[in-house]
């Protein structure tokens, strides 16, 4: 009976054994990777920078208070000083309140806002880009231990076949080159198998890395299958369009390009006057008990007449922006079409690669079978025995790497057309 413990962004449980499901993983890293904090904190910001713009529409109210004390010395023609004490208080209150700037506010604040949603869009793709990465590397881990359980198989196989030799040499049966033979065999087992270990190890250390952990890697992996993308063997045009309507980064870029409208129009506001109130009072005298109150308001109408042609040059410059920022979104779904035609490529590679690993591994262990009652017959030699070992523990390879291939590249279309991978339980057969 296998015990599935949690895996959270808290401590990890102290039994064994450990085990590590692709939602527990997924899980953790939506907690703790920093790429996702870091986003989060940059829609943040941009948030911040909207109530900022929002600001400009709202009174501007200032406060200012002061009380001086000064001493002064006069001289007379007699030689006598006379000397005097002035004292003075102010306090006031200052209200400016914007009346109309030819949208001048407004514009910028309608770019603050594309650009809020545009890095909310932004977060969400790197969400997308973190848990393909936490997929991408779950499945390695996967890889890599079937591949240490096909290691581990030929080692003991050799190992067992290592004593039937061996016996087979003490009684003269076999000649005593087939002993050295299945020796190095053995050797040449035992390295595959250390290195699979090691690769293994190496595995988890980069899920660790993407789930965004510093931890222990002592733990084990569920084994799960990625279900067929809906669609997959669409017509690419039909899975290009799904991405460009669904993908969190090509909506980012079409806020941007909004963003950047908007700002042009703000800009090029500047050429026009903006139309304020202002209204203010203030307390002077000697003391503050003394003080007299006075009250003004009106009007202010601001044009910048000529500024050197700097405002001409700033349009100039939010329409280069422009510009670029169309080119970037004509970059971005020329990408999308690429990375949707790769991943469905993939993904067809895939299935028929584990098609034929399958037929492989099927003919190698009967050739293995084959071999070993050849030998154990006589009519059969110990080269022939090890080359057909040799082929089986490649056929499982094979199997094993095109088994996860194909979860991998389900999982890379999903993404790539903007959608979730559907996971299942299962055990490589």
């Amino acid at each position: 009976m296998v015990v599935v413990l949690g895996w959270c962004a808290g401590a990890l449980a102290a039994e064994a054994p450990r085990v590590l499901t692709l939602e527990q993983a997924e899980a953790t890293a939506r907690e703790q990777q920093p790429q996702l904090r870091s986003a989060r904190a940059g829609t943040e910001a941009a948030q911040a920078r909207v109530d900022q713009t929002r600001a400009g529409f709202l009174p501007q109210l200032n406060g200012s208070a002061s009380y001086n004390v000064g001493t002064s010395r006069v001289g007379t023609d007699g030689g006598t000083v006379s000397t005097g004490t002035s004292k003075r208080f102010s306090a006031g209150l200052t209200a400016n309140q914007l009346l109309y700037d030819f949208g001048r506010t407004s514009g910028r604040l309608t770019a603050s806002r594309r650009s809020a949603e545009a890095q909310e869009a932004s977060q969400t793709q790197t969400l997308e880009d973190v848990l393909l990465d936490v997929r991408t590397s779950y499945f390695d881990v996967l890889t890599q231990r079937a591949l240490l359980d096909v290691a581990r198989e030929t080692l003991e196989s050799e190992e067992k076949r290592l004593k039937q030799v061996q016996a087979a040499v003490e009684v003269g049966t076999r000649p005593e080159i087939d002993l050295l033979q299945q020796r190095t065999a053995r050797a040449n087992a035992q390295v595959s198998f250390i290195q699979a270990r090691n690769a293994e190890a190496t595995a988890k250390a980069r899920l660790n890395q993407a789930m965004g952990v510093e931890r222990s890697a002592d733990y084990t992996v569920q084994d799960v299958a990625v279900a067929p993308v809906d669609g997959e063997d669409a017509e690419p045009d039909v899975l290009v369009q799904r991405a460009l309507a669904a993908r969190g980064d090509v909506k980012a870029r079409e806020l941007q390009v909004r963003a950047q409208e908007a700002q042009v129009g703000a800009t090029r506001s500047d050429f026009w006057p903006s139309l304020g109130a202002t209204a203010g009072a203030t307390d002077t005298g000697t003391d503050p008990v003394d003080a007299t109150l006075n009250v003004s308001g009106g009007l202010t109408l601001s044009w910048p007449l000529f500024e050197g042609g700097r405002t001409r040059a700033e349009v100039r410059e939010q329409r280069a922006l422009l510009r670029d920022s169309q080119a970037q979104q004509d970059v971005l779904r020329q990408q999308v079409r690429l990375e949707v035609e790769q991943a469905r490529l993939a993904v067809t590679a895939s299935r028929e690669a584990l098609s034929a690993a399958e037929e492989a591994v099927v003919n190698a262990r009967e050739r293995l079978r084959l071999a070993e009652g050849r030998y154990q017959a006589g009519v059969g030699n110990i080269i022939e025995l090890s080359d057909a070992q040799v082929q089986y523990t490649n056929a499982a390879a094979q199997r094993v790497q095109a088994t996860y291939n194909l979860a991998t590249a389900r999982a890379t279309l999903a993404r790539a057309v903007g959608t979730q991978p559907q996971t299942v339980v299962a055990m490589v057969p």
